[in-house]
């Protein structure tokens, strides 16, 4: 992915010599930001300029405090950090890795639909209804901070679970990003979508802001769901960001709730 920030190298090759662990990184930010958030900073930055793709391992905290110039225990709350942000991720015995929407656990990281009972959600089935390219909607350009006639893909699927229609999705995306995105594509591609958004274009979701409200279905989305005209759906709006904070996604899903519910953890 492009980035006009240096690389977490570069950065480190800047800082003074001399010293030891009080030194500040030369990094942009507040004099005042704890040496520890500096380093996260670099580590967050060589991400993005894609030094270490998903799922690869990243270097040591030896190797990375060596390479800072700072002490083990400061790399090691760094990445205590970025863990707990779900963009790297520890495994025992083995070393701390990119963290990929490709990995099992994460598939579905921003899909907060719970079944009501362990059985609920059984089989998972994508139903690719359309996929297409076309100038940005206002509404849609302002989201994803594009002018207004910029081109973007909208794609527009239903979820399945234990074979009934639960989740309506319309996605927006900018056109420049996911060149080449079809529907053939998405149809062929049998790991999550976000997968392929990570490894066919470069384009990681690392976080998402939402918003909800209570709808009644019109007549064609419930037929597409399979309820009644004027059942209650839930109404999820969802804006998902890459590096930089830079909105790369737009979702609009409505939700069937008679046998889930929505589920966030709030610490």
């Amino acid at each position: 992915m492009p980035s006009s920030h240096p690389s977490a190298a570069s950065a480190a090759d800047n800082t003074p010599a001399a010293g030891g662990e009080g030194d500040v990184v030369n990094t942009p930010g507040p004099s005042f930001s704890p040496l520890y958030q500096q380093i996260k900073s670099l580590i967050l930055r060589s991400l993005q300029a894609g030094e270490w793709k998903p799922g690869e391992a990243i270097p040591s905290e030896l190797e990375l405090a060596a390479r800072f110039k700072v002490s083990q225990g400061t790399v090691r709350k760094a990445i205590d950090e970025l863990a707990a942000e779900n963009l790297l991720v520890r495994r025992q015995g083995k070393g701390t890795f990119v963290a990929t929407h490709a990995e099992e656990t994460v598939q579905y990281r921003f899909l907060r639909l719970t079944p009501d009972s362990p059985e609920g959600n059984g089989l998972v089935k994508r139903q690719l209804l359309d996929c297409r390219r076309l100038r940005a909607p206002a509404d849609i350009a302002r989201a994803l901070n594009l002018k207004t006639g910029d081109t973007v893909v909208e794609i527009r699927r239903v979820l399945h679970f234990s074979g009934q229609p639960t989740v309506l999705d319309d996605i927006w995306l900018p056109g420049q990003l996911f060149k080449g995105l079809t529907a053939e594509r998405l149809t062929e591609y049998k790991g999550p979508m976000y997968g392929l958004f990570e490894t066919e274009f470069g384009v990681r979701m690392i976080r998402a802001e939402e918003k909800l409200r209570a709808v009644l279905a019109d007549p064609a989305d419930a037929a597409l769901l399979g309820v009644e005209v004027g059942a209650p759906l839930l109404s999820v709006e969802r804006l998902a960001r890459t590096y930089d904070d830079q909105p790369v996604e737009l979702r609009r899903g409505l939700y069937r709730t008679e046998a889930h519910h929505y589920r966030n953890e709030l610490n």
